[in-house]
């Protein structure tokens, strides 16, 4: 799924800056927190698409995007950098946004529960 942010439905999302903290900081590449905001973005997609019911089936979709990030983690590696606390700060932050967007009252935790960074 390649959709552009401008293409979501839910205004906030489309107007919303992703992954801020880590554009800003250099520690982290910007073609790699690219990755990851496009990871953010088809979560959206997928969240307008098949409408989760209730939060089992928005972890759902939150846990496959995590474990996307968790492939992306070598990336950061591999370029000295990391998915480390402010990263993981700011990504969650990202998730629970997403979550509130859509009307989940989520747990960030279990957002990226599947986590492994």
């Amino acid at each position: 799924m390649n959709i552009k942010q401008e293409e979501l439905k839910n205004n906030q999302i489309r107007s919303y800056s992703f992954l801020e903290e880590m554009y800003a900081d250099p520690y982290f590449p910007d073609f790699l927190v690219d990755k990851g905001k496009a990871i953010l973005i088809e979560l959206c997609a997928q969240i307008e698409q098949q409408q989760p019911k209730d939060l089992d089936a928005l972890y759902e979709l939150s846990h496959a995007a995590t474990d996307k990030f968790n492939e992306l983690q070598e990336e950061f590696d591999e370029n000295d950098s990391e998915i480390e606390t402010a990263a993981r700060d700011c990504i969650g932050m990202d998730f629970d946004f997403i979550a509130r967007s859509y009307g989940f009252d989520a747990d960030m935790e279990e957002l990226i529960g599947t986590r492994d960074w």
